[in-house]
């Protein structure tokens, strides 16, 4: 887990182009524009998609979700319910808002389903939360913390042990 500012936003980083790398390729899978859109056009959806993920994260979606994970009673000494938590909160957040941005890409690209808006939003919602919610617990939640102990948190350890 991250401890100071500069780990915060690697972890954050490295967290957010997983989870846009996958989610990116499972809402072209699901609406079928694989094979549909150029290379060029993916491409570019999913830096901006990134960009917009990242600024969510880091700074609305991030804090918030810290400040409720930290809040609710359980035992913050065992690490795995902080982990947990946090990241329950994180994709509750992360998916509410990309959604919506989801929404406004569908909207702009070929307009909606006959369907209200309201309903075509909690549709998305429910769709890509069966899938990020696991996707964040079991593959791209432990590899992060794995990479992230392994190149980021081990280097700064390597750094103290030869400046003693």
């Amino acid at each position: 887990m991250p401890t100071t500012k500069k780990e915060d936003f690697y972890f954050g980083l490295m967290m957010c182009l997983g989870m846009v790398v996958f989610m990116t390729f499972y809402n072209l899978y699901t609406n079928d524009l694989i094979g549909t859109i150029s290379l060029k056009v993916m491409f570019l959806q999913f830096i901006l998609c990134f960009i917009i993920a990242f600024v969510l994260e880091l700074f609305i979606v991030g804090p918030l979700a810290k400040k409720i994970a930290f809040s609710l009673p359980y035992d913050k000494s065992k690490k795995v319910f902080v982990i947990l938590s946090l990241s329950c909160c994180m994709v509750i957040g992360m998916v509410l808002c990309m959604s919506l941005y989801g929404l406004g890409t569908a909207y702009f690209f070929n307009g909606l389903s006959g369907e209200s808006l309201f309903k075509n939003y909690l549709s998305l919602v429910f769709k890509n939360f069966i899938f990020a919610f696991p996707l964040q617990l079991l593959i791209v939640g432990p590899l992060v913390r794995y990479l992230f102990v392994k190149f980021v948190k081990g280097t700064r350890i390597a750094v103290s042990l030869t400046l003693s």
